[in-house]
Protein backbone atom coordinates (compact mmCIF):
# COMPACT_ATOMS: atom_id res chain seq x y z
CA UNK A 1 0.00 0.00 0.00
CA UNK A 2 1.27 3.43 -0.93
CA UNK A 3 1.77 5.96 1.88
CA UNK A 4 -0.39 9.09 2.03
CA UNK A 5 2.64 11.37 2.26
CA UNK A 6 5.65 11.76 0.00
CA UNK A 7 9.05 12.68 1.43
CA UNK A 8 11.78 14.92 0.07
CA UNK A 9 13.94 11.87 -0.59
CA UNK A 10 11.21 10.29 -2.73
CA UNK A 11 10.64 13.54 -4.64
CA UNK A 12 14.37 13.92 -5.25
CA UNK A 13 14.64 10.37 -6.60
CA UNK A 14 11.48 10.69 -8.72
CA UNK A 15 12.43 14.01 -10.31
CA UNK A 16 16.20 13.51 -10.38
CA UNK A 17 16.88 16.63 -8.30
CA UNK A 18 18.75 17.41 -5.11
CA UNK A 19 17.19 16.78 -1.73
CA UNK A 20 17.47 20.51 -0.97
CA UNK A 21 15.39 21.38 -4.04
CA UNK A 22 12.87 18.69 -3.06
CA UNK A 23 12.48 20.30 0.37
CA UNK A 24 11.89 23.63 -1.37
CA UNK A 25 9.10 22.05 -3.45
CA UNK A 26 7.55 20.58 -0.29
CA UNK A 27 7.64 23.97 1.45
CA UNK A 28 5.87 25.58 -1.52
CA UNK A 29 3.22 22.86 -1.74
CA UNK A 30 2.62 22.90 2.02
CA UNK A 31 2.26 26.70 1.94
CA UNK A 32 -0.45 26.31 -0.74
CA UNK A 33 -2.22 23.67 1.34
CA UNK A 34 -2.03 25.83 4.49
CA UNK A 35 -3.52 28.77 2.57
CA UNK A 36 -6.45 26.48 1.72
CA UNK A 37 -6.88 25.65 5.42
CA UNK A 38 -5.25 22.21 5.49
CA UNK A 39 -2.87 20.97 8.17
CA UNK A 40 0.60 19.97 6.95
CA UNK A 41 3.67 18.12 8.22
CA UNK A 42 7.10 19.68 7.73
CA UNK A 43 9.28 17.68 5.36
CA UNK A 44 6.33 15.74 3.93
CA UNK A 45 3.56 16.54 1.49
CA UNK A 46 0.35 14.87 0.51
CA UNK A 47 1.20 12.39 -2.25
CA UNK A 48 -2.12 13.10 -3.99
CA UNK A 49 -1.51 16.87 -3.94
CA UNK A 50 2.05 16.43 -5.23
CA UNK A 51 0.80 14.26 -8.11
CA UNK A 52 -1.95 16.75 -8.90
CA UNK A 53 0.39 19.75 -8.94
CA UNK A 54 3.34 18.09 -10.66
CA UNK A 55 1.67 15.74 -13.12
CA UNK A 56 -1.85 17.17 -13.35
CA UNK A 57 -3.44 14.01 -11.94
CA UNK A 58 -6.67 14.92 -10.19
CA UNK A 59 -7.67 12.62 -7.37
CA UNK A 60 -11.37 11.93 -6.93
CA UNK A 61 -12.75 12.92 -3.52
Amino acid sequence: MEKSYITAKEIAETLGISTGKAYSIIRDLNAELQAKGYLTISGKCSRAYFNEKWYGNKVAD
